[in-house]
């Protein structure tokens, strides 16, 4: 039974059709060629000029000389793949659908606030370059940190039981279990007292999780359903990109994110590779707008059904008034554009640090840029310490990650690997004073092929609670030392790293 399951589940079908979709062009090309040798000398021009197209195109240098090898190793075929496949902007259907709405909602996120120009006269985090880009600084919001999934999920049961008006729910990956029956649960129950509820989906991220068209499913139950960018079994560049949030919008005022999916594997209700360390955050106040935002950019985008916006903005259905708590910045990334916000972001809070600085992700596959703002930071003084997991759950992923060890350590950077098992958060925190947690990893699909979004704090009640955190989970940590780095120094490795922008 579990081997006919596996055969007609939809990833294997559609796996299926892919490689033969690839094997049918492969063949019919090389019978092509040779019956007319000419077509061979067209295919390796046509190889060349993409290769000249790739040098001029303003794009990340390291995914620029991934495909340049490729398609040199490879000069007949290469250059017809990067047209197919190559190509990092999403489907025109997906740019025409997304943009417009995007840019309509840049505007609506900054809700005439000034704290962004105020702050950037303070210090110098970026607070006015995340306006420029459309997402306001806010205060009036409190804000709490969630070590655990598990710890967020307690939370997030409550407060959907208590909402009133409106539940909007954005994920990467679904799956039948515990913690989704539950919230599916309440999510119906919530329906029939008439609170209106949305939910949308990766299609991708959910493939092999829910059931095909469970979008109907949950639609026939009065939810209000959307699959981002369904997942088809053909060769095409814009499967690549997929929606990687997690939010959750209650009443407009409550909002969550992080790095959990709504699985039982971040609750800790299975255990799949050792102990899930996932993350979350709550906010409560004026900066849920920006969450609650960027949920309806993409709804409306594929489902358009809002013309006023203002309706669901936190003021409307606050219960009470919220204390000002730091400064709260809930920003979001693209691959629409060529601004890459959260690498942006990234780069901008490693440049101005000034003590420490400490990371956990899952992830970490990075490019010179960011190779060469750690090295300056360490030159500069600065401590930094990285935590990646001590179990993985890509292996081909993980030794590209362990690669990158040993060049930063000599420079001074301090590795971890968290020894209980997978570490799936993504976060930040600077001096002990400003932090980002979310949804982006330090690798190239978060940074440049995702749709992602995360929460930047400073100087709020829950940056104690982030440092903490951090000084626990180091503690459950292996140190990584110089021997133990040159392991993955390899031929295999390097090949890895040279193709790591095309993972």
């Amino acid at each position: 039974m579990k081997i006919f399951k596996a055969l007609s589940s939809r990833i294997f079908i559609f796996g299926l059709l892919m490689v033969i979709q690839a094997s049918w062009i492969f063949l019919l090309t090389f019978n092509i060629i040779e019956s007319n040798r000419w077509i061979e000398t067209l295919l390796s021009l046509i190889s060349v000029l993409v290769v000249l197209a790739i040098l001029m195109k303003q794009d990340n240098p390291s995914y620029k000389i991934s495909w340049i090898i490729l398609i040199l190793c490879f000069p007949i075929f290469g250059g017809l793949l990067y047209i197919f496949v190559g190509n990092k902007k999403p489907s025109r259907i997906i740019r025409r659908s997304t943009q417009p709405i995007l840019d309509e909602m840049k505007g609506e996120m900054l809700m005439s606030n000034e704290c962004s120009k105020d702050l950037d006269n303070q210090v110098s985090y970026g607070f006015s370059y995340l306006k420029a880009m459309g997402f306001g600084t806010y205060q009036n919001t409190t804000s709490k940190y969630y070590p655990l999934g598990e710890y967020c999920y307690i939370d997030l049961l409550r407060d959907l039981k208590q909402a009133k008006h409106y539940i909007f729910m954005e994920y990467f990956i679904v799956s039948d279990g515990r913690m989704f029956n539950q919230i599916l649960a309440i999510l119906k129950e919530k329906v029939k007292e008439g609170v209106e509820v949305r939910f949308m989906y990766d299609d991708f991220g959910s493939l092999t999780t829910l059931p095909y068209h469970y979008e109907r499913e949950l639609e026939n139950s009065g939810i209000k359903s959307l699959v981002f960018n369904p997942f088809k079994p053909v060769l095409s560049v814009a499967m690549n990109h997929r929606d990687h949030r997690k939010i959750c919008v209650i009443d407009g005022y409550i909002g969550y994110s992080g790095g959990f999916n709504l699985a039982d594997e971040y609750i800790n209700c299975e255990e799949r590779f050792g102990h899930w360390k996932d993350t979350g955050i709550r906010l409560e106040g004026e900066a849920v707008w920006n969450l609650c935002a960027m949920f309806l950019s993409l709804w409306n985008a594929f489902r358009k059904e809002d013309y006023d916006y203002s309706i669901y903005k936190p003021k409307h259905h606050q219960v009470k008034n919220v204390p000002t708590d730091g400064y709260v910045v809930p920003y979001g990334d693209s691959p629409l554009d060529n601004d890459r916000i959260g690498e942006d972001v990234y780069l901008n809070l490693i440049q101005q640090a000034k003590n420490e600085i400490l990371i956990m992700t899952p992830y970490f596959i990075i490019d010179d840029t960011m190779i060469k703002a750690f090295e300056i930071a360490c030159k500069k003084g600065v401590k930094v310490k990285i935590i990646t997991p001590g179990i993985p759950d890509k292996r081909t992923v993980y030794r590209v990650t362990r690669s990158y060890y040993h060049h930063l350590i000599e420079y001074g950077v301090e590795f971890y690997e968290y020894c209980p098992g997978f570490l799936h958060a993504k976060g930040i925190l600077v001096d002990n004073e400003i932090a980002t947690v979310g949804t982006i990893n330090f690798d190239y699909r978060s940074l440049y092929l995702h749709f992602e979004c995360n929460v930047l704090l400073y100087k709020t009640k829950s940056i104690e609670d982030i440092a903490l955190d951090f000084k626990k989970t180091l503690s459950l940590s292996k140190k990584i030392d110089v021997k133990y780095s040159k392991k993955y120094l390899g031929i295999y490795e390097s090949i890895l790293r040279l193709f790591a922008p095309l993972m």
